[in-house]
């Protein structure tokens, strides 16, 4: 045992003006001529890109900006934002040098030193992303700028100066932005324009836009607000994981939409100074003198003395967390409130969420655990070890009833019997998700889903030792809480066959502030294959060490707690090398207390697993669905649940119609006017596009809301940009007469012709029928019209909304359920069909283009989250995987209910995909590590291909030739592989150079298999039997699903909440669909009016086969299906 006085300084240190990239005339800079508004052109040796252009010039500004085209004076912008020219302001506002102190310094840079300390910072912020390495730099550094300000201003401001750095770094492809905020760099945050002080602003500006008849104000990516708290801020946080440092991509080639931020906000530990007290003197660390002690605001009041038993756990005695809510919010969860204590702040979970306020998941709500388990354990006196290198291991608890089931798969039957004794592997997740008695809170609650757990496992009487250490890394992108398992030692053997039964047992949990232990004695009945039972005993001691808010005193009530856990069972699946795992935790008194009758208490309650039981007086009680879920209670569905202001509608942005609301992380978000509409993106007002020319001199201008309209006059016909006059004309639709008579009515106007300010124009479609909104150009006013043009009653909405209006055009639904009145089939043709959460929605498509307006959901299960699409082109009929309750279901896109096929012996179905011709369909399991194959009813079902799968997701058959592709995103391995649809001539196609293959789809028109990497940010495609791979697209986000349909492939992507089209031949992106529900889109598949041609032998008679036919390049295989009975079933293959 160690005794040690530790007493911490904690150091919050800003990177220095010493550590910026090299700068002053040393550094061979230019020098800026002094003054207030001073501009220099600085002509590029290499371009940088910025937004979608590229530039050989930037122009070097005092006022803190660099900008793509030479300023105006600085009166045209100065408090305008955004300019009218493209800009990148590291800290913007009305500055000046004149007075001999403050100077701009600029290069332009390609040394070594300063590309790899260029790299250094961009591959910090991006670590997920491919190593950056730039070829060139250009540097500015504002070195004690001052505010211009007028003699009469007087509140000391030329006492104060800013330094900061701009450093814009290039590849031939992209270019970064990284901007540097020394330590008491910023001393002043607004400056006065016009006698009114002017909060400064830091962001990227793309300036205006221009159209193909009038330029708009383009992106504009703010990272700083209206507060200047943001703007002290930039030297106290990061987005790059150093203090002061933040890295942005500001532009790539050839797609480029928005500024991208670095996503490393967390800062690492804090540099400390440590004294060790012995023998009544101090002894002070070498490094001690190199270390800046912060004033003593930041020291712990009362040091503690601590006892370390084990001096491998890393236990942080003292964590602060320093500064307010006003610069930390973002760090909170979404469903958490930050407050403010003395000494800093702490996050807390809001009422029906639970957790530490970092991490915060909805009550009663059942929970997921996936991660790998890797080590070597011997057996008894065995002298190898078995090894375990990254078996899945997953977990479900129902929370509401504190019941917890666990699966290890590809255990060896030389090692799973004698791993059955050792629930100390999975008991944490039930203690994490114990159900809590009254006053009491499981782990969870207390510490949320990141923490270090280490376990040693003594059992008796052989004392043989096993150490289980787990590394919880907080939740995925499922919401899934992700574990690293390792465990090294021995344990006993346990007689294959044999059976084991655990008795219930207490466990003591401690709790300290960043420490919680526990120690028990588990006893446990081994029965042997020849009857005889022997009882056994091992000694369990925990470790669990975690980050806690130390501001809170409610943590420090927490002292020692006991979990109870019973109803225990145990079980080797020799089939299926299978370790499970199943029991009930309770966490409550240490003293036992008084038994609790409640149901609630219990978990005999009967409330949904998506529901919180509410203990009421003596035994009653009442089930209320989760968050995220509504229901009576008893029954749950989930509904949208809001992410951030701009999907939950709680933002300030003008409306819809009129503006953007751009989410930027944590709780903020950008408003900009939309092409048409001038503003701050709160208020947006219409510009007036009616200039002289736009229209044919036969036609009349008719201004709208964010646009204009171009329209013959009567007795002329075209679309307005060219009318003539002619005989043979259709006779006008009521709609068509209504607006040309208003447009006869016009009234002379310097611009041309206008209707009268208190007319409206209707607005008709391509066949001259009413368009279902009709708006008025001059108010803004919208309201409902019937097919008549006639104006529905209660529908006129203001101009700041718009009113949902139904197309009078429409079918009456035929497929269901049908929870909303516009759930409708698909129209004829092509359409694409993809899964959001509980839904599937369809896109028509027009040649190879989304008809975005008419996309509309054809089946609503909004209990269920919908993860694979597949098509049947034989019986129209659509195909999904979904993961709530395992299943696979059919429903029939001509009419009928949703059908389940499979509901048993699933755990994660994933990607689907439909071989037409030979009635089958095949699926991955990402859970189970397999792919399967079944007939289209589900009678007949077969495993395909169970081994060297780890996490298998997209699948794609191509029934012609008798292939079968899929994906396999193993974070260690990843690769896409093929067979022949009957599981023979195995092979890997692709295994370099992939990081999170998702989406995969083939086209048998081209031959080309394509596939996207939401690792690497590509789109690729190659074919197969030659193996020439090349890239299609680079810089996507995060794509999942993905199909094709001729030259174009569509894939859904997770980060843009959208459908996009990319065009094969042109490796560019066509158009984006964001759905009206923004949550991720899953699966997508192409739906055809007609099967495409092609036949195999499984066309025609089912080849002959008795069960299952599954096509090969040059034939066919007969094969039985897992759960068929002997007699009648034959098996062969030509």
């Amino acid at each position: 045992m160690m005794l040690c006085l530790v007493v911490f300084w904690a150091s919050v240190r800003s990177i220095r003006r010493e550590e910026f990239f090299p700068f002053g005339p040393s550094a061979g800079d230019q020098l800026l001529e002094s003054g207030d508004d001073q501009t220099f052109r600085l002509t590029l040796s290499k371009p940088v890109l910025f937004y979608d252009g590229s530039f050989d010039s930037l122009y070097i500004n005092t006022n803190g900006f660099v900008a793509t085209k030479e300023p105006l004076n600085e009166s045209t912008y100065l408090g305008k934002l955004p300019p009218e020219f493209g800009a990148m302001a590291p800290l913007h506002g009305d500055l000046d040098t004149s007075d001999g102190v403050g100077k701009v310094y600029f290069r332009q840079d390609n040394s070594p030193d300063v590309l790899r300390q260029a790299a250094e910072h961009i591959n910090r912020g991006f670590p997920e992303e491919d190593e950056v390495n730039p070829i060139n730099t250009v540097v500015i550094t504002w070195v004690d700028i001052a505010s211009h300000k007028p003699q009469t201003r007087g509140d000391g401001a030329e006492r104060k100066r800013n330094t900061f750095q701009l450093v814009i770094a290039s590849l031939e492809t992209a270019s970064y932005a990284i901007v540097l905020y020394a330590r008491n760099g910023i001393q002043f945050t607004s400056t006065l324009v016009e006698d009114n002080g002017v909060v400064m602003h830091a962001g990227f500006s793309q300036g205006l836009v221009k159209g193909f008849f009038y330029s708009s104000q383009g992106n504009y990516y703010r990272t700083t607000t209206d507060d200047e708290a943001s703007v002290r801020a930039l030297a106290e946080e990061t987005n790059s994981g150093l203090r002061g440092v933040w890295v942005y991509g500001i532009g790539t080639s050839p797609q480029f939409r928005n500024v991208v931020p670095g996503v490393v906000t967390d800062l690492p530990a804090e540099t400390v100074d440590t004294q060790q007290h012995t023998d009544g003197q101090v002894k002070y660390s070498p490094a001690a003198e190199q270390i800046e002690i912060n004033p003593l605001r930041y020291q712990p009041q009362n040091p503690e003395v601590v006892v370390v038993e084990d001096p491998e756990i890393n236990v942080d005695v003292f964590s602060y967390n320093l500064g307010s809510c006003a610069n930390n919010r973002n760090k909170c969860s979404q469903f958490a409130d930050c407050r403010d204590y003395a000494s800093g702040f702490c996050c807390h979970c809001r009422p029906g969420y639970y957790g530490n306020g970092l991490q915060c998941v909805a009550e009663g709500k059942p929970q997921r655990m996936n991660g790998k388990l890797r080590g070597k354990v011997f057996v008894e006196n065995s002298p190898s070890p078995v090894e375990f290198n990254g078996n899945d291991l997953h977990s479900y608890v129902v929370v509401n009833d504190g019941r917890s089931y666990v699966a290890i798969s590809d255990i060896p039957t030389s090692v799973g019997p004698s791993l059955m004794p050792l629930l100390a592997l999975s008991n944490v997740i039930g203690w994490v998700f114990a159900l809590e008695q009254p006053g009491f809170r499981n782990g969870f609650s207390i510490i949320g889903g990141e923490f270090t757990r280490q376990a040693e496992v003594t059992f008796q009487p052989g004392n043989e030792k096993l150490i289980i250490r787990q590394e919880f890394e907080g939740t995925d992108e499922l919401d899934h809480l992700v574990v690293s398992t390792t465990m090294d030692g021995r344990v006993p053997a346990v007689p294959p066959g044999s059976t084991v039964q655990i008795d219930p047992y207490t466990d003591v949990y401690q709790y300290d502030s960043n420490l919680i232990t526990s120690s028990s004695t588990r006893y446990y009945t081994v029965t042997n294959p020849d009857g005889s039972v022997e009882t056994r005993s091992y000694q369990c001691r925990e470790t669990i060490t975690f980050q806690s808010c130390q501001h809170d005193e409610s943590l420090r009530d927490v002292t020692t707690q006991m979990l109870k856990v019973d109803q225990i069972f145990v079980l080797y699946d020799v089939n299926n090398n299978l370790l499970r795992y199943a029991m009930s935790n309770k966490i409550g008194d240490v003293n036992g207390g008084q038994t609790e009758e409640n149901p609630c208490f219990t978990g005999r309650h009967g409330c949904d697993t998506n529901a919180v039981c509410r203990p009421d007086q003596g035994s009653q009680f009442t089930c209320q669905c989760a968050s995220g879920f509504s229901g009576d209670g008893r029954r749950c569905y989930e509904v949208d649940r809001p992410v951030d202001h701009c999907e939950d509608g709680t933002h300030t942005c003008d409306i819809p119609d009129r503006a953007q609301c751009s989410y930027t992380g944590g709780s903020s978000y950008i408003c900009s006017c939309l092409p048409g509409f001038v503003g701050d993106g709160r208020i947006c007002q219409d510009i007036d596009e009616c200039q002289p020319g736009r229209c044919h001199q036969n036609a009349v201008c008719v201004n709208t809301q964010g646009s204009f309209l171009c329209q013959c006059l009567p007795g002329y016909s075209g679309n307005g940009v060219y009318c003539s006059s002619g005989r043979n004309q259709r006779t006008k639709t009521r709609c068509e007469a209504h607006r040309d008579n208003v447009l006869s009515t016009m009234e002379a106007h310097p611009r041309g012709a206008r209707p009268p300010i208190s007319q409206y124009i209707p607005e008709c479609d391509e066949n001259g029928n009413y368009l279902p909104m009709q708006c008025h150009g001059s108010t803004g006013y919208c309201w409902c019209v019937d097919r008549n043009g006639l104006e529905i009653s209660g529908t006129r909405s203001a101009p700041s909304s718009r009113p949902m209006c139904i197309d009078h055009n429409t079918v009456t639904p035929t497929v269901g359920p049908w929870p909303r009145p516009d759930v409708i089939a698909p129209p004829p043709g092509t359409n694409l069909l993809f899964a959001q959460s509980g839904r599937i929605e369809h896109i028509p498509l027009e040649g190879y283009d989304m008809k975005k307006h008419d996309a509309k959901a054809v089946l609503h299960l909004p209990e269920k989250v919908i993860i694979g699409v597949a098509y049947d082109c034989v019986e129209k009929m659509v195909y999904w995987t979904e993961i709530t309750s395992p299943s696979i279901s059919k429903a029939s896109m001509l009419g009928g209910e949703p059908t389940a096929v499979i509901r048993t012996d699933l755990e994660s179905p994933e990607g689907i995909t439909i071989d037409h011709l030979g009635r089958t369909m095949f699926w991955t399991d990402s859970m189970r590590d397999r792919i399967e194959v079944a007939s289209l009813d589900g009678s007949q079902r077969r495993v395909l291909i169970d081994t060297d799968l780890v996490n298998p997701r997209a699948v794609i058959a191509d029934p012609v030739s008798g292939n079968l592709y899929w994906s396999d995103w193993n974070r260690d391995a990843p690769k896409i592989e093929t067979s022949h649809m009957d599981g023979s001539n195995r092979r890997v196609l692709v295994k370099d150079s992939l990081t999170l293959p998702n989406g995969l789809t083939y086209d048998s028109q081209s031959s080309l298999l394509c596939w996207a990497d939401a690792g690497t940010h590509k789109m690729e495609c190659m074919n197969p039997s030659r193996g020439d791979r090349s890239t299609v697209l680079e810089g996507i986000r995060y794509p999942f699903g993905m199909t094709s349909f001729g030259k174009t492939i569509y894939y859904t992507d997770w980060q843009r909440d959208a459908v996009v089209s990319v065009d094969r031949y042109a490796e560019k992106e066509t158009d984006e669909f964001q759905p009206q529900k923004r949550t991720r889109p899953y699966g997508i598949a192409a739906a055809y009016p007609q099967c495409l041609s092609g036949q195999n032998y499984c066309s025609v008679n089912n080849g002959g086969c008795t069960h299952l036919c599954l096509a090969t390049p040059n034939g066919r295989s007969c094969k039985c299906p897992d759960n068929a009975v002997a007699v009648g079933c034959v098996e062969s293959g030509y």
